[in-house]
């Protein structure tokens, strides 16, 4: 199939460029697009008692949440002299009446809660125009210049739901642009040197651009018909860009090596694609079906990663089977022009790997016991790990809305804490529902840390009860407020739900809870079956799933001792909440599961095809090492490159998946495909290659394999008839 595949790209070389330039043209033109297509937040599950709580009531009451908040402060006047007030209310006159429907200031609500404790700041809470929280972003948009303007005598700063996710739409768009200027500069002078030139160094980043561009193209299409996360922006370009580099580097590694043979470039090509091709192809069907098994979870923002990073993936690998053998097969062997360094000799088949295999293989044991129990320790933080929600915290230290949100913590005691949202529907709706309840907010005020409850609203049989917490939305005590609060006993001829920012964190957990199981039990099975159909064995795909246990763990204990206590927060410049967000560990196991089995599926393919050459376990796994090792560190260089460029995110879950990232496959291609795997495959022996004999039989007759080049063996043979020759 892929000898097919190789024989196509250079027989139609040119149909396949000008596909590609029509493909290029499309994403450029309309792919780029896509910023303004996607959606906000999507970090709640849907379907919950706290979604359908305040959905009831904003359907029947009102809005809940605040859409802007504008912070006013005069350095010498108060709240109380009349030019303060006429400032303020000739700035909100100002904004449209179309696109605010309506203000609450100080003097319309006639609150203290509104006056700072010095009395010289209050704010103002608009509520925008929109049915949908994308369409109150357009409004705020397009009137942001005019909300941000600064009152005559006053300072002013902007922030609220809207604000904040206007501000992360900027960051996020802000933080790919930094990424990409800080990584693809320094991804092209490393491929210069691995290749020794210029020509070779700029496939990957070709690759790579048509990755992001196709991932571009196809997050577009899908946010016509659903909501796509913001954030899907930056797994695009973290994996599709860090997978193509690999993928490409794989293939055009291969490639150079067959034309080294003195093969001509149809055969080098053809080669190349049956060996380093089939090998890509194993490998992004793998990733792409971890990162996928995140549709499993009912929220939009890990749908999202999975859209976003199984698109990124499944362009990566058909660019890199298509575009790059048909620019290989121009090329040919001007595949080595512009040579910056000298091309290096090929390694010796018992160069540096090699050495290192057969040390590792010596002494198998000694390496188990001391480098297991090490990744064990690593990951032991995670055990205390607290899961939590996203909050301002989110935003760099210095954004204008978490510095707002964070002036109204700090200098409004009425601001201060959280409220919980309590939806009472009536069977009867009573004529005097303040009545009808004081029996009910009687007893929720007797809930242990609730400061007040009061009636929000009242229409349509539905009534809005509000139950006010010194604790913010994302403190674990709070959590213990919601408990109690929905431990009362509903009155009598009600239906009571509650909701709120802290009860949708508890549900999101939930949820999260119910199906990780589930994706778990996906990736494993699809990934054992893939493996399987690759190398025809059982126990290689269970020593796989055994490594990447180990290189998780150590990761997830890593991000908890970083992000949750908070070591390195400094270093990293982020503010340390006491817990990691709870999407993460998921998105997390989902791509590195996938991104682990990258460079398994590499390392196995090479080793495979030693064995089945020479039927010597040890060998194999020497050579196998030998002729991967150095591709697969150069690759994982690379990758970690572009990751640790996300790391600079102002947004720090995007900045906690680019650190987990970095950490897990350092980790990966270093302690466990260099060191664990050959003591291991030392082990185990000749049994790394055992399946029951049906599945062993089928797969000598169908399996995938890679053709060493120039040799085929006769699949009727037995492994044992190999190891006696």
């Amino acid at each position: 199939m892929f000898e097919k595949l190789g024989h196509f790209a250079y027989r139609r070389r040119r149909l396949v460029l000008a596909l590609t330039g029509v493909f290029v043209a499309l994403g450029l033109v309309w792919g780029t697009g896509v910023f303004g297509s996607l959606a906000n937040g999507g970090f709640d599950a849907p379907d919950t008692e706290s979604a359908n709580a305040i959905k009831t009531i904003e359907q029947n009451v009102g809005r809940t949440g605040t859409d802007v908040i504008v912070l006013y402060r005069s350095q010498s006047g108060t709240v109380a002299d009349p030019e303060f007030r006429r400032s303020v209310e000739h700035h909100l006159s100002g904004l449209p009446k179309s696109d605010v429907v309506g203000t609450m200031t100080y003097w319309s609500s006639k609150s203290p809660a509104f006056v700072s404790t010095d009395g010289h700041s209050t704010y103002a809470v608009l509520t925008l125009a929109g049915a949908t929280q994308e369409d109150r972003l357009a409004t705020f948009q397009r009137i942001a210049a005019d909300v941000r303007a600064t009152p005559p005598g006053l300072e002013s700063k902007v922030g609220g739901e809207v604000a904040v996710f206007d501000e992360v739409n900027s960051q996020t768009e802000h933080d790919i642009v930094r990424a990409e200027a800080i990584s693809t500069p320094i991804v092209l002078v490393l491929l210069v040197i691995v290749f020794g030139g210029l020509v070779a160094a700029s496939l990957p980043l070709f690759v790579g651009g048509l990755a992001i561009l196709g991932a571009f193209l196809l997050l577009r299409g899908l946010a016509a018909i659903t909501d796509v996360s913001i954030f899907s922006i930056n797994i695009v370009t973290m994996i599709g860009l860090g997978l193509a580099i690999d993928y490409a580097l794989f293939i055009v590694t291969r490639f150079r090596e067959e034309l080294a043979h003195g093969n001509d470039v149809e055969t080098a090509l053809t080669r190349t694609m049956a060996t380093a091709g089939r090998t890509v192809a194993f490998s992004g069907i793998t990733v792409g079906v971890a990162i996928s098994s995140q549709v499993l979870f009912p929220v939009m923002f890990l749908k999202s990663m999975a859209y976003g990073g199984a698109a990124a993936v499944a362009i990566a690998m058909l660019a890199a089977l298509t575009a790059l053998p048909a620019l290989l097969a121009v090329l040919g062997h001007r595949v080595n022009s512009l040579q910056v360094f000298k091309p290096r000799k090929a390694a010796s088949e018992h160069g540096t790997w090699y050495r290192l295999a057969h040390s590792v293989m010596r002494r198998p044991v000694r390496y188990v016991l001391v480098l297991v129990p090490v990744l064990l320790v690593l990951g032991i933080p995670f055990l205390s790990a607290q899961l939590g929600g996203v909050d301002h915290r989110s935003l760099p230290p210095g954004a204008t809305s978490r510095t707002v949100t964070e002036t109204l913590q700090r200098d409004f005691p009425g601001a201060g804490g959280s409220d919980i949202y309590s939806a009472v529907r009536f069977d009867s709706p009573p004529t005097d529902p303040s009545a009808a309840l004081a029996p009910y907010i009687a007893k929720l005020k007797q809930v242990r840390d609730v400061e007040d409850v009061r009636i929000g609203g009242y229409a349509h049989g539905i009534a809005s009860v509000v139950v006010h917490t010194k604790y913010t939305g994302q403190e674990l005590p709070a959590r213990d407020v919601v408990h109690g609060v929905r431990a009362v006993a509903a009155p009598g001829g009600t239906h009571v739900q509650v909701g709120g920012e802290t009860a949708a964190v508890i549900d999101l957990l939930q949820v999260l809870k119910q199906r990780t199981p589930y994706m778990v039990g996906f990736v494993v099975l699809a990934t054992f079956v893939l493996l399987f159909l690759a190398f025809g064995s059982f126990v290689l795909p269970a020593k796989a799933l055994l490594m990447n246990v180990l290189s998780l763990s150590a990761a997830f204990g890593a991000m908890v001792w970083i992000f949750q206590e908070g070591h390195l927060s400094g270093l990293l410049h982020f503010t340390a909440a006491g817990f990691i967000d709870s999407t993460n560990p998921v998105m997390l196991f989902a791509v590195l599961f996938g991104l682990s089995m990258d460079y398994e599926v590499f390392l196995l393919s090479r080793v495979r095809e030693e064995y089945d050459r020479t039927g010597d376990n040890t060998q194999a796994v020497a050579l196998g090492l030998q002729r991967t090792g150095g591709i697969i560190t150069s690759a994982a260089l690379l990758l970690i490159i572009v990751v640790a460029a996300f790391s600079t995110s102002g947004i720090v879950f995007v900045k906690m998946i680019g650190v987990g990232l970095v950490i897990a496959i350092a980790l990966d291609a270093t302690i466990v495909r260099a060191l664990l795997v050959p003591a291991t495959m030392r082990l185990l022996g000749h049994a790394n290659w055992w399946a029951p004999r049906p599945l062993a039989r089928w797969w000598k007759k169908h399996g995938f394999r890679e053709e060493s080049q120039g040799w085929s063996r006769d699949s009727s043979q037995s492994e044992p008839e190999l190891a006696r020759r």
